[in-house]
Order: C-alpha cells, then sequence, then structure tokens
C-alpha cells in the first residue's frame, strides 16, 4: 500500500520540481519513504505555506553515500491527467 507524505519545499528547489529540471529528493528518513509512495510538497517561504504545492512519485530510493538517517528518492512528476483520473 502506498502512502502520501506532505513535506515543506523551499522556493527554488519547488520551482526546479515545477519545471521538471529537479527529479529527486534527499530527505532524513524518518518516515519510511518506500518506492511508490507519493510526496505532495508544499512551498514553504518566510516560515509559512505559499499555497502552491507540487505531486510526485517516488520511483527510487538509496542511501549511497549519505549522511547516517538520510535517503535519496528518485521521483516522477504526477501527470495532472493521472492525478484527475484517480480523483474520479
Amino acid at each position: 500500500m502506498s502512502v502520501t507524505h506532505h513535506l515543506k519545499i523551499l522556493p527554488p528547489y519547488f520551482k526546479a520540481v515545477e519545471d521538471g529540471r529537479k527529479n529527486f529528493e534527499i530527505r532524513k528518513n524518518d518516515r519510511g519513504f518506500r518506492e511508490g509512495d507519493s510526496l505532495c510538497l508544499h512551498e514553504w517561504e518566510d516560515d509559512v505555506f505559499t499555497g502552491r504545492s507540487v505531486d510526485v512519485v517516488i520511483t527510487y530510493v538509496t542511501d549511497y553515500m549519505q549522511k547516517p538517517g538520510y535517503v535519496v528518492l528518485g521521483t516522477e512528476r504526477k501527470e495532472l491527467d493521472e492525478m484527475t483520473e484517480k480523483s474520479q
């Protein structure tokens, strides 16, 4: 069963995910991230949410060469069609 994780993301990184230039996240693995889980990345600026978010799916998880307890999450943007289809 996949899980959706809601996470904060700073504006420069949010923009890179939104533009499709950034397809990974480096995160503390305090949530047990797994392939197939979703991330809802909420833009966070000046200690408040901006109201913007982007949804991605985790395609790969590795802790290779990371600080203890951290992982690299390979991600892929969820397409609007896919999100609309699932909400129906």
